[in-house]
């Protein structure tokens, strides 16, 4: 792997893509295999992978916040961020940051499987540990190896698995050991103590890459759209309205979830995955049928899924189904 230096955002006319770092983090992993993605245009078709610099100079932030309000300001062309893991859900803090703020957009997402081991400096023994520096989402996905194996050691927080990791190579670490990718050993020169300690083997994370809003890219047959609907007045049965929409026109979603919109106790939003893209009638009627009935509904993209899986038309909603039924409908208008 490349020195951490290698992956920031360096003088130079690359365009540049933000992503929630340090160098190491899985979202990294992620960054690489989305940059030839951000945009044709950007790209010079090198694929990003494995020790292969990528033509989009990648740029390490923070937080999940800082790297959207990179896009957001036009500081980065886009920014790679994590958004659901299959053990722990949704990530709050990328649900929230776009539903709100100036709006953006998702172009494309990718999963990564997830994969844990205990690193700290050489020489360390298991038996010596008695803090261990690691993501929350990490922390959750080791406990019952942490419980097995360091029954005496306290987790403390972090913002990211490296940067857990970073800190005790730079020596500002409190902790001795950390929860990481196996990649941050690497990165930081540091031991690797335990590998595989995830509690499921077959966990994976979710990311997407979020750029300024655009024309969608076209349909491919086996795509997403995300979304966020703000309800209008809460009142019995209005959950399943807002699913009816998307029920009566044969479009399957992949996630819904409420969200808090920050105005009150028991005001909430709901953030939706479906199957299928905008430019698909039976999916751009649904999103009709919401923006007539909710408050408002924020467009979030409509993009390639990252399991490539097509998307199954039910009969009777496919796009000549609909162009059909507008057809007979004219027809009784018109006294044909």
């Amino acid at each position: 792997m490349p020195a951490p230096d290698d992956h920031t955002a360096a003088a130079g006319p690359s365009p540049r893509l933000a992503f929630l770092g340090p160098a190491g983090t899985f979202t990294e992993q992620a960054a690489r295999s989305l940059a030839p993605k951000l945009a044709p245009k950007l790209a010079t078709g090198q694929q990003a992978s494995g020790d292969q610099k990528p033509s989009v100079a990648l740029e390490p932030c923070s937080t999940v916040t800082v790297a959207l309000d990179l896009v957001r300001s036009g500081e980065v062309a886009g920014a790679v961020v994590p958004i659901e893991n299959s053990v722990e859900g949704s990530v709050p803090v990328t649900l929230d940051e776009l539903a709100t703020g100036d709006p953006l957009v998702i172009a494309a997402e990718a999963t990564v499987p997830i994969q844990f081991s205990l690193i700290a400096r050489p020489g360390t023994t298991l038996e010596a540990i008695t803090l261990v520096g690691t993501h929350p989402h990490a922390a959750a996905q080791t406990r019952k190896w942490v419980a097995s194996n360091l029954p005496q050691a306290r987790v403390v927080h972090t913002n990211s698995t490296a940067a857990a990791g970073a800190g005790i190579a730079d020596g500002t670490a409190t902790w001795d050991a950390a929860i990481t990718s196996p990649l941050a050993a690497d990165h930081y020169q540091l031991q690797t103590l335990a590998q595989g300690i995830e509690d499921n083997a077959s966990a994976e994370t979710r990311f997407v890459l979020v750029t300024r809003p655009g024309a969608p890219a076209s349909p491919t047959g086996a795509d997403k759209t995300s979304l966020v609907a703000f309800i209008r007045t809460d009142h019995p049965g209005l959950l399943l309205e807002l699913l009816e929409e998307f029920a009566l026109r044969g479009v399957n979603l992949s996630r819904i979830e409420s969200r808090p919109t920050g105005a009150g106790l028991g005001r909430y939003c709901f953030s939706i995955d479906c199957e299928g893209h905008i430019a698909e009638a039976r999916v751009g009627e649904a999103l009709m049928g919401l923006h007539r009935t909710c408050d408002d509904v924020r467009f979030l993209g409509s993009y390639p899924r990252a399991d490539g899986v097509r998307t199954e038309v039910e009969k009777g909603t496919g796009d000549g189904d609909f162009r059909e039924a507008e057809s007979w409908l004219a027809s009784l208008r018109n006294g044909d």
